[in-house]
């Protein structure tokens, strides 16, 4: 490995381990998602009274919401281990039958990405979830025998970006599902203050509420903006976050005022002024800006569409009219009609 690789590498744990560092460890500490939270409070509250293994646990959401950390927490409060994995990982029954038979009594699995896991997989885990017991095949063909295996009673933390693509069966075994939703800026800007307190940085409150209100409603951006403007702060002023120091950092990271990054912004240009605002199938539009239309599909294009930016059509994407005004230019007639979007006369017309 070269000396660079080796740096990287380094960087990269080092990034990691901070982001750990600032994950809340109890529900009291989890900022955020308090409708979300008091449900799950009172489930593991209930559940230990009864000395017994909370029902399983389904988090659905978008990427960076907290999904990872309330599995934790869970694991936290009810004072069990938990194991960690995810969909992609277990490609085969056996995977899954390997992992269950290793579980001891009351220990979370959280399984991560779960809509991705192979369909022999989930078929096992149909049974692992309810009966808490699988079956494990010897042999092939005609000599294959089924050899039932009892389980400890364990709590599945199930997360997924995709709830969609989750069959039926297996959603109806969680005793709970939580949707969580983006976050308020005042949440961020109370999670900002919070991870630069633990990372000992020194930042204004204006600065608080500039990041907050840049990180696209999710703690992950966040944390990661935080960093970036504290290095920022670091190397070009006296090491303390000011307003300045914030805006002149995230303007070098191409974070825009509402959070628009560099993908946000080349798919939305790209839709404007290329193709007149659309409407543009997603695979023509990734192939346009050089990138997979799953990335686009699950980064860019949520966030866009819930700014209000970009409209999923039955044609295509097509840019709405406060898309055209965010980069400055006016609408024409014709892409506000595919959205059935007309110029209104003013107020005081």
């Amino acid at each position: 490995m070269s000396d660079q690789s080796l740096v990287n590498a380094g960087s990269d744990d080092e990034e990691r381990a901070q982001e750990l560092a600032l994950r809340p460890k109890t529900l009291k500490e989890f900022v955020g998602q308090s409708r979300v939270a008091g449900q799950i409070d009172l489930l593991l509250a209930a559940a230990r009274a009864r000395k017994s293994p909370a029902d399983h646990i389904l988090l659905s959401g978008p990427p960076g919401l907290g999904k990872t950390t309330l599995a934790m927490i869970i694991a936290s409060e009810m004072n069990a281990p938990i194991r960690i994995t995810s969909g992609p990982a277990i490609q085969h029954a056996g995977d899954l039958a390997a992992i269950l038979s290793s579980l001891v009594e009351g220990e979370i699995l959280f399984l991560d990405e779960i809509h991705r896991m192979s369909r022999p997989a989930e078929e096992m885990l149909y049974l692992a979830m309810e009966d808490f017991r699988v079956d494990v095949i010897v042999g092939k063909g005609a000599g294959a025998t089924a050899i039932p295996l009892t389980l400890p009673h364990f709590t599945l933390v199930g997360a997924t970006t995709r709830a969609g693509l989750l069959p039926s069966p297996l959603r109806d075994r969680f005793g709970f599902t939580a949707q969580l939703d983006f976050y308020e800026d005042a949440d961020l800007g109370t999670i900002v203050r919070r991870s630069a307190d633990l990372l000992g940085v020194e930042i204004n409150q204006d600065a608080v509420t500039e990041i907050g209100s840049r990180s696209r409603g999710t703690p992950r951006v966040a944390n990661r903006l935080l960093r970036r403007v504290r290095d920022y702060a670091q190397i070009h002023g006296n090491g303390i976050v000011t307003f300045d120091a914030a805006q002149s950092a995230l303007a070098m990271y191409e974070v825009d005022e509402i959070g628009l990054d560099r993908l946000d912004k080349a798919l939305l240009e790209t839709l404007i002024k290329r193709f007149n605002g659309g409407p543009v199938g997603i695979t023509t539009l990734a192939m346009a800006i050089g990138e997979e239309s799953e990335t686009i599909e699950s980064l860019a294009e949520p966030f866009l569409v819930r700014m209000g930016l970009l409209a999923r059509t039955p044609r295509g994407r097509v840019a709405t009219a406060a898309g055209w005004t965010h980069l400055g230019l006016k609408a024409p007639q014709s892409a506000q009609a595919e959205l059935g979007i007309f110029d209104m006369p003013a107020l005081d017309a």
